[in-house]
């Protein structure tokens, strides 16, 4: 894979310039170290996104950084796309941007204030939405929808998370159970709920924190969707912390400087973002740690719909 990226470097005229092998995760991630600055070289996961669907993806993040996000700056190949292609691997580079990571999902490694954390991401977050709303889209964006269809339909984005392969029958009858059920309920809400393009996926692994400001990283999975599930996604994993009712107002809170949240839409969309886990994994079983990434998926999904089917007397 270093060879491809050394051939990658070429088209955007870093040639001779170092480069080290950073993350290797859905994409492999390469820091590319050159006199004019420091670069983020991505190989992208073979089949995951269309070209399109990439090229969109830098689109918006170019969109949202001239907006004034901490987000990372796509540059330009020598032929003035943002992507390209290389040895069959699509291919991006994007500026380095500093901060530390905040350990694993669920995890605010180096963060003294929690809530303090929270609500400066609430913040951030209602600012990621204004700027995506009121962007121009060019003419052939396309990302993924986690709408209804994407997220409770017959071919959900992540997979059919009811027949997950580790579901035992009753296990597999709840969560069919509650498929129906969140789908009955968000087919009352959807036209009301907030939508528009998100990140879909912001997670503790998915941000660096430099002690003042937080930096947004990977897009691989945003795209049109409630923003109330952009909140849940980060939420979900502090659900059992100790000061989880803290967290969940501080980041309430910070967004609504766009709008306030209300609580039983929020707690509908800690369920969907739960239940889509166990579909993610599922096509993910051969690779390293996949066991414990599912049982913990499994877990949660049922840990959640029994939760959300109390609240809701069911």
């Amino acid at each position: 894979m270093l060879e491809i990226a050394q051939e990658a470097a070429r088209h955007w005229g870093l040639e001779g310039a170092g480069i080290a092998l950073a993350a290797r995760r859905e994409n492999v991630v390469y820091r590319v170290s050159a006199p004019g600055g420091e670069y983020a070289l991505r190989l992208h996961r073979p089949g995951y996104r269309s070209d399109a669907e990439l090229t969109s993806e830098l689109q918006w993040m170019a969109a949202l950084a001239a907006g004034g996000l901490d987000v990372p700056v796509p540059l330009a190949a020598r032929d003035g796309r943002f992507m390209a292609r290389v040895a069959g691997h699509q291919v991006d580079v994007l500026s380095w941007v500093p901060g530390a990571a905040l350990g694993r999902a669920g995890e605010l490694q180096g963060v003294a204030d929690r809530p303090g954390f929270c609500h400066a991401l609430g913040v951030a977050m209602a600012r990621m939405h204004d700027i995506s709303d009121a962007w121009v889209r060019p003419e052939g964006f396309t990302r993924p929808a986690w709408d209804r269809a994407g997220l409770l339909g017959e071919a959900p984005l992540w997979g059919r998370f009811w027949e997950h392969p580790h579901l035992g029958a009753s296990e597999r009858a709840l969560l069919s159970r509650v498929r129906a059920a969140a789908d009955d309920v968000l087919s009352r809400v959807e036209g009301e709920a907030e939508y528009g393009l998100i990140h879909a996926d912001l997670i503790s692994e998915n941000m660096l924190w430099d002690g003042a400001r937080i930096y947004l990283i990977d897009f691989d999975d945003g795209g049109f969707g409630f923003r109330d599930f952009e909140l849940a996604t980060f939420l979900l994993r502090f659900e059992d912390a100790p000061d989880h009712a803290e967290l969940r107002a501080a980041l309430c809170d910070g967004y609504a400087a766009r709008r306030r949240v209300r609580a039983a839409d929020l707690d509908l969309f800690l369920l969907l973002r739960a239940l889509t886990y166990p579909g993610w994994i599922a096509d993910r079983l051969g690779e390293p740690g996949a066991a414990e990434r599912s049982e913990r998926a499994v877990t949660t999904a049922l840990r959640s719909a029994w939760r959300w089917l109390d609240r809701m007397g069911g």
